[in-house]
């Protein structure tokens, strides 16, 4: 039987095996990716310790567990504010042998209490750490956290309108005429590290405009210094498709996200309210579930919140659950 040695290791010494094994699982997201943890740890790890424990069968990684403790308490890195999922990243098959370590180590350490928030109803962390927990002294609590509504995606435009409601069919259609009729529209798609850059500042004025909680979400301190890196990162890294919506070229909506996988994350938006009248922030995320139909994307995730918008396009919720552990 394989013997799994963990390890505490540097980012920076572990980062690009930790990329490649993130894209051996079946449903990576942008969120636990060493990119977007890097510049998350930047901006707002504070005074916490981070523990970058890994596992490796001889030299192969297998399992990295990122971790921020305090005390006796260790939560994984990220905040759900910000990060709508958060998890380990572990080899297919070797959840089960991960957690036992990873427990026991903890466990070992001083560590009472786990905390794992973000999990995905489909991660297998959720059976294997609950199974792992009472070895290690650990009781284990889950909890419904969130939902989190996404679309599957069909092969062509027709045939996503065709599973809508007839309700909902009608009035995406009609929206769309609306649009049409207010002038020139145009979706731009900016996946560049510079042009991304450059739009920001659009984005920030329409999430202003568009909500007092987008705007207090903004102001929080370091929050935009923190989008102005992470967006610039993750163009680098090929995983960012951000979206502007044009009406007789006037900026009226955008939409930031996140391209990983196939899956399109749809982190932010935000839109001009005095083109309300033009259902722009809702035209602005239909096109863009057009568009990823159009270039081969399988699903369109609408991240945390249940938004009436999400339903109006297709989405069914997903429940995203809180694990904590405690000794």
């Amino acid at each position: 039987m394989t013997s799994l040695a963990l390890r505490d290791e540097a980012f920076d010494r572990v980062r690009g095996e930790w990329a490649g094994l993130l894209a051996q699982t079946p449903a990576p997201v942008p969120f636990v990716t060493p990119a977007w943890q890097r510049v998350w740890l930047d901006h707002f790890q504070g005074d916490r310790r981070l523990r970058l424990l890994t596992a490796r069968d001889g030299e192969r990684l297998i399992g990295v567990a990122p971790l921020l403790v305090e005390g006796d308490r260790a939560e994984l890195v990220g905040h759900y504010s910000i990060c709508d999922y958060m998890d380990v990243v572990v080899t297919p098959g070797f959840e089960a042998m991960f957690f036992a370590r990873l427990l026991e180590e903890l466990a070992a350490t001083g560590v009472r209490t786990l905390e794992l928030r973000g999990i995905r109803r489909w991660s297998p962390t959720l059976d294997a750490v609950a199974a792992a927990a009472p070895a290690a002294g650990f009781n284990c609590a889950r909890e419904d956290e969130a939902l989190s509504p996404s679309v599957e995606l069909p092969g062509t435009w027709d045939d996503y309108l065709g599973r809508l409601s007839k309700k909902d069919r009608h009035e995406l259609r009609r929206k769309l005429r609306r649009l049409a009729s207010g002038g020139d529209f145009d979706l731009r798609v900016v996946t560049g590290p510079a042009e991304a850059s450059g739009l920001l500042d659009k984005l920030f004025h329409l999430m202003r405009l568009s909500s007092h909680h987008k705007e207090e979400f903004l102001d929080r301190p370091g929050m935009e210094a923190f989008f102005r890196e992470m967006v610039h990162v993750m163009a680098e890294e090929g995983m960012l498709r951000f979206y502007l919506l044009t009406l007789d070229d006037q900026p009226v909506a955008s939409v930031l996200n996140f391209d990983l996988g196939g899956v399109l994350y749809m982190y932010n938006s935000g839109y001009d309210p005095q083109y309300a009248h033009y259902a722009v922030g809702l035209m602005s995320k239909a096109l863009l579930v057009k568009d990823a139909i159009e270039s081969g994307r399988r699903c369109v995730d609408f991240l945390r919140g249940d938004e009436s918008y999400k339903y109006d396009l297709g989405g069914t919720d997903q429940p995203v659950y809180r694990l904590v552990l405690t000794r």
